[in-house]
């Protein structure tokens, strides 16, 4: 069961935000100045509380801490990733490129690292949520070569076998099959997938290798994904000959 679809309390105006930080300090700041600008907010200071409590209520996003005691970060990102696609921003210490690329790759759908800017984690949460609005609004399904495409419950299928994909990679895909046959640049797909202005292009790189693993029979022959070296990636709808 996707964890969105359990029972939840009335939310703020702003949506439902689960956090979950061990520092109490940077915990209390979060979540007082989200409250401030009318999110619902629960907040956990360790994983495995967090885990229990994600059993029975539904965030419409998780802020999630990498470093946390006893069950860490990345392990109750999996589990999350097991049963929702709900949004995940990653807040951590560990800043370099590589730990970005290793956050992103276990499921996080953003990254920030500490220390950060308030104003610009409230922009990150509300890009999350205003994408997971739109989502939501029923639209009739269409195809484009092999796949199958229900935006009504976010659902992608090739060859009439479903994809299972993370909220990221959904909308990732989506991009693609809205675009086929364009070279895309990857300042392009940061801005209207993610909603920057700028960013780490390493996160569209990340995400379009976990995609490539779930939709190519070949990851590393690609016959629909393709790069265009110094100029981003193509989508082939015909792909190639199997």
């Amino acid at each position: 069961m996707d964890i969105r679809d359990a029972s939840t309390a009335s939310r703020g105006a702003g949506g439902m935000i689960a956090v979950v930080e061990d520092d109490r300090t940077v915990r209390t700041v979060v979540v007082d100045y989200l409250r401030g600008r009318g999110y619902d907010v629960r907040d956990f200071a360790d994983g495995a509380t967090a885990r229990q409590a994600l059993a029975s209520f539904a965030p419409d996003l998780v802020i999630l801490d990498r470093m946390l005691p006893g069950m860490p970060g990345d392990e109750l990102l999996r589990d999350i990733r097991r049963r929702s696609d709900i949004p995940v921003i990653m807040l951590t210490a560990l800043g370099s490129a590589g730990d970005r690329v290793d956050g992103l790759e276990r499921g996080a759908d953003d990254y920030l690292a500490k220390p950060f800017a308030l104003r610009e984690l409230e922009l990150r949460v509300e890009t999350h949520l205003r994408r997971g609005r739109t989502a939501q609004s029923p639209l009739t399904p269409f195809a484009v070569g092999p796949f199958r495409i229900d935006p009504a419950v976010r659902r992608i299928t090739r060859d009439g076998r479903e994809i299972v994909l993370s909220g990221r990679e959904y909308e990732l895909l989506l991009f693609f099959l809205k675009n086929p046959g364009r070279v895309v640049a990857r300042d392009e797909i940061l801005r209207d997938v993610w909603g920057w202005s700028s960013g780490d292009a390493s996160t569209v790189t990340v995400h379009v290798r976990r995609l490539r693993e779930k939709i190519e029979r070949d990851p590393a022959l690609p016959e629909f994904l393709l790069t265009e070296w110094g100029r981003g990636y193509l989508f082939r709808v015909g792909g190639t000959a199997p």
